[in-house]
């Protein structure tokens, strides 16, 4: 599940990079980084990023807050958060048709945000779905331990999850070229697919 996340995210991020000319949905320290040159140079996109990190920030609030106080099951919580996430990213696509871009782009931004809470515990991520730095220190550092005569594949899942998060960013440029804003709806799907298959699991342990 976890290489299926990352390679919708990187669809996301690789359609809305595309469609705002060069920013991200769900790479923040880019964002971040974008957003302190524009501060220096006066930069005209400074709002832009700002809204898209706001963005991000409610969504990872939204996602963490979904079942916190509840009796839901973890798939349950999971199935919830993602069958949001469908139905946004279904969503922006129109409302880019509506030239209201940079609403989609947060509307996803924020899908971005939440989706990062899908391995929440005790109220803290286990590891990032949307970014991979972390993934690639971890490669690094495993691959040191073998090296040294460690643990021998240690460092291969973070690469699965690596190659997971760039094939689908290959595959959602891909689909933009052809299919613009619109190409939203793949990963939308993907998310719901992922939504139903956990509610059918959850309800076959009840």
């Amino acid at each position: 599940m976890a290489v299926g996340f990352a390679a919708m995210a990187g669809m996301v991020d690789a359609i809305g990079f595309l469609a705002s000319g060069g920013f991200f949905l769900s790479f923040m320290s880019g964002n971040s980084t974008r957003l302190s040159v524009g501060v220096a140079t006066g930069g005209p996109y400074i709002g832009m990023v700002a809204l898209l990190l706001f963005s991000f920030v409610v969504g990872v609030t939204g996602g963490s807050l979904i079942g916190r106080k509840g009796a839901l099951s973890d798939k349950r919580r999971k199935s919830l958060i993602l069958g949001i996430m469908s139905g946004l990213l279904f969503i922006a696509p129109l409302l880019a048709g509506q030239n209201m871009l940079l609403l989609a782009l947060c509307v996803a931004a924020f899908c971005m945000g939440a989706e990062n809470t899908l391995f929440e515990r005790d109220g803290t991520v286990s590891f990032g779905l949307t970014y991979m730095t972390g993934a690639l220190v971890k490669i690094g550092q495993g691959l040191a331990t073998l090296f040294s005569g460690g643990e021998r594949l240690i460092w291969l899942p973070y690469l699965i999850l690596w190659l997971g998060l760039v094939s689908g960013a290959a595959i959602g440029a891909a689909l933009f070229a052809v299919f613009g804003m619109a190409s939203l709806w793949v990963p939308s799907a993907i998310a719901a697919t992922f939504a139903l298959t956990l509610t059918l699991a959850d309800r076959a342990l009840q």
